[in-house]
């Protein structure tokens, strides 16, 4: 596993650990703005390459290769032994965001002895599924029976196409993740999120193409109609040229396959075993949520938010959303992001943090 790592040397570990978890399509790159804030505060913060991302090796990047190693318990077991091979008995808090978000819920959830606080960004959680295998949906077909027909990008990003429609894609992988980061974050003034109302076709439709997807498009067409200018991408602090040329020239070498094993696990819900088991339960540790106000990956699963907070978190210590940040809210507002973080490990920390 590659890692990151600020705030302890090899001789002393003495510090309280935190555990960075990065989500798609990011790398622990993702977490640079806040590690040497977090580590100056008094903390030994680590973030990996997650599982089929970046340096970190050893999986399976195979469409048709070992689902099996990207389901969540194993996702989680590699924050395990990571720890263990890095002598780590025990973390302050597990921070996730996106798709690292439910993994963090799930190192809590199922090994609070050593995940002692938790903080999701952008992807709330709602709990385990209630059964092994998810019910029948039908969203999808009235997606593509919409007058506009429409599809959802998590079943897109689970066909075979979708790594070699992005990694081959006619505008290249930087062009293209550019026009990605900028369409889900603030500087796109179009993401108004709201809650849904319903999980049904309509509701689904009034979110943006690079969630409910125009039906003939690929995402790589869908993310070219947000490219920004070239003086957005100037004026663009969070994510300069050099910073984007780190994740396009990562996923260059790998291809987004083993990423998206990821989504494959989630839409086909064939490893729910391992999680309905765990039916009703909650986090028990102190957890708290941080997004963006312009992201609408909290919504994005209509009632999951309210549920969260009412039955996800046995021990609920808040729920932010930061001003001037979209879905990339710990590379938008860093410093609001390691406020809150201290606000939440250490409360008399708070107001010296303002």
């Amino acid at each position: 596993m590659h890692v990151l790592e600020a705030g302890a040397g090899p001789d002393d570990r003495s510090r309280p650990c935190l555990l960075l978890l990065h989500g798609f399509p990011e790398l622990a790159y993702s977490w640079r703005k806040v590690m040497l804030p977090l580590a100056n505060a008094g903390y030994h913060v680590i973030a990996p390459d997650q599982r089929g991302y970046g340096r970190t090796t050893g999986w399976d990047g195979r469409y048709d290769g070992d689902l099996a190693s990207y389901r969540l318990t194993n996702l989680v077991k590699d924050q395990v032994e990571l720890l263990d091979k890095l002598d780590i008995k025990t973390v302050a808090a597990v921070v996730g965001h996106d798709f690292g978000s439910p993994v963090a819920a799930w190192c809590a959830l199922l090994h609070p002895e050593i995940f002692r606080s938790l903080a999701l960004m952008s992807s709330p959680f709602a709990g385990p599924p209630a059964t092994p295998l998810p019910p029948p949906d039908p969203v999808h077909d009235a997606l593509a029976a919409l007058p506009r027909p429409r599809k959802h990008y998590q079943w897109y990003y689970s066909t075979r196409a979708a790594d070699a429609d992005m990694r081959d894609c006619p505008q290249g992988i930087h062009a293209f993740l550019r026009a990605y980061y900028h369409s889900k974050s603030a500087d796109w003034k179009q993401n108004r999120p709201h809650e849904l109302a319903a999980w049904s076709a309509p509701e689904l439709a009034t979110m943006p193409t690079y969630y409910i997807m125009e039906l003939a498009q690929d995402m790589a067409q869908t993310a070219a109609a947000y490219m920004p200018t070239a003086a957005e991408i100037t004026a663009c602090r969070w994510l300069n040229e050099d910073e984007l040329r780190v994740y396009s020239e990562e996923f260059a070498r790998t291809g987004f396959q083993a990423a998206l094993q990821w989504y494959r696990c989630r839409t086909t819900g064939r490893f729910n075993d391992d999680l309905a088991i765990h039916a009703g339960r909650a986090v028990e540790v102190p957890a708290c949520f941080i997004a963006g106000k312009s992201d609408w990956g909290p919504y994005q699963r209509p009632g999951d938010l309210a549920r969260m907070r009412k039955s996800g978190f046995a021990q609920d210590r808040g729920c932010h959303f930061i001003e001037g940040a979209g879905h990339w809210v710990q590379q938008e507002q860093p410093a609001e992001v390691v406020r809150l973080l201290l606000g939440f490990l250490r409360p008399e920390m708070a107001d010296r943090q303002r």
